[in-house]
């Protein structure tokens, strides 16, 4: 895809903050796609939450959608845009807090449904850019419960296919970004 491009890697990796850049960069509109959902009571992540939007410039629009993104997507204004997705590894949480009593191969099999209604969405408005974040969360221990090894194996596959259908891909570590996957 022509319009997709990728941002990976750890935590606090400097993934956002370089995708930011990147859209700041088109000198067209942006929406800002948001997938964090708000808990109350969490004064961490009110403070990481209150540090993303603080850095965003007055006129980028602010989605929130915690699920369903390929239809936010398909509602996007028509015309030359810029999508910044932060981020995948949310969207997948979402998925699976969601449907969290339900067996695990219904969860694999919609976490791959609608993350490739996703990928088809952004297809289809292939007028708009979009930059999508996502974490990379194969490269550390294995995780101690099933729960924990889902996720991280769900996100991985979302990764790959994401990775794939991406015209670039970049890979930020230690605040550095390293082009994995150079657009032609």
């Amino acid at each position: 895809m022509k319009n997709l491009v990728l941002i990976t890697g750890g935590a606090r990796s400097g993934k956002s903050e370089f995708a930011e850049s990147l859209a700041l960069a088109h000198k067209k509109p942006v929406v800002y796609l948001a997938t964090m959902p708000f808990i109350a009571g969490d004064k961490e992540l009110a403070e990481k939450i209150r540090q993303h939007q603080s850095r965003r410039p007055k006129t980028w629009r602010t989605i929130e959608a915690e699920l369903k993104l390929d239809q936010v997507v398909l509602d996007l204004p028509a015309g030359g845009a810029v999508c910044l997705i932060d981020c995948l590894s949310l969207f997948v949480a979402n998925i699976l807090h969601e449907q969290q009593q339900s067996a695990s191969e219904k969860i694999e099999a919609l976490v791959l449904k609608q993350s490739g209604a996703l990928l088809a969405s952004m297809e289809e408005r292939s007028e708009i850019t979009f930059l999508t974040v996502t974490n990379e969360v194969g490269l550390g221990i294995v995780p101690e419960n099933p729960l924990s090894r889902q996720y991280r194996d769900l996100l991985g596959a979302v990764n790959k296919e994401f990775a794939r259908a991406a015209k670039t891909v970049w890979f930020c570590c230690v605040g550095l970004p390293i082009k994995i996957k150079p657009g032609k």
